[in-house]
């Protein structure tokens, strides 16, 4: 296999590199982009530092178009959005997805609580994919797919290889993007068990400093 030929430049070699080893899971393809790896951040720092190929833009309040819209206007990759499904919901999660995906977001990410109703609505109204996120094997996962989630969010911690698991069993086809938490083996596992694509946490700008101005301290 022929290596490939690379870029780095003087300034930005210090970037938040996602594990080597999500290249080894089979990826989905988007409008045509092959993703494998998503970090997830909302960070525009690190956003615009990072070899992933997409970013999951989650945040734990209730999504606001200025945000999506700032991130998906720094962003140099793929963005995908959250836009609620629990306290926010119904109409204002449809009119939220219409808006990213005009600002030009790739997908858009329902939490937990969005009803099969909501995700058969919004379908019918944008033409990005919408993804659901998955915390349990007790789910319905046979409605959500039913209801036209185009792409399966996998988040179980240490249940989330058995949650990936139970997917395929149901629909060996459907797009599943997993948590491959930090290290090989839990990737690995993920993978193995059916994972498409890999989410990834990166560090804290807070903790990335630390071993910067550790190396400042002792020159």
């Amino acid at each position: 296999m022929k290596e490939v030929p690379e870029f780095k430049g003087k300034l930005r070699t210090n970037i938040v590199k996602v594990p080597e080893i999500i290249e080894t899971c089979s990826g989905i393809r988007i409008f045509g982009q092959l993703l494998k790896s998503f970090l997830f951040s909302t960070d525009v720092a690190i956003i615009r530092n990072t070899n992933a190929n997409a970013i999951i833009a989650v945040y734990p309040f209730t999504p606001q178009p200025m945000i999506s819209h700032s991130l998906i206007l720094a962003a140099d990759k793929p963005i995908f959005c959250g836009v609620g499904g629990g306290i926010t919901t119904g109409d204002r999660s449809i009119d939220l997805a219409m808006d990213a995906e005009f600002q030009g977001a790739m997908g858009v990410i329902l939490n937990k609580p969005a009803t099969n109703d909501l995700i058969k609505r919004m379908k019918e109204k944008i033409d990005i994919p919408v993804l659901i996120t998955i915390v349990s094997e007790k789910e319905d996962i046979k409605g959500r797919i039913a209801s036209g989630a185009d792409i399966l969010n996998v988040s179980g911690a240490d249940k989330t290889s058995v949650i990936i698991k139970k997917i395929r069993d149901i629909a060996p086809d459907i797009a599943v993007i997993a948590t491959g938490g930090k290290t090989n083996e839990t990737i690995q596992l993920a993978i193995e068990s059916g994972a498409s694509a890999i989410s990834y946490t990166p560090p804290t700008v807070a903790d990335l400093f630390k071993d910067i101005m550790n190396r400042y301290r002792n020159e």
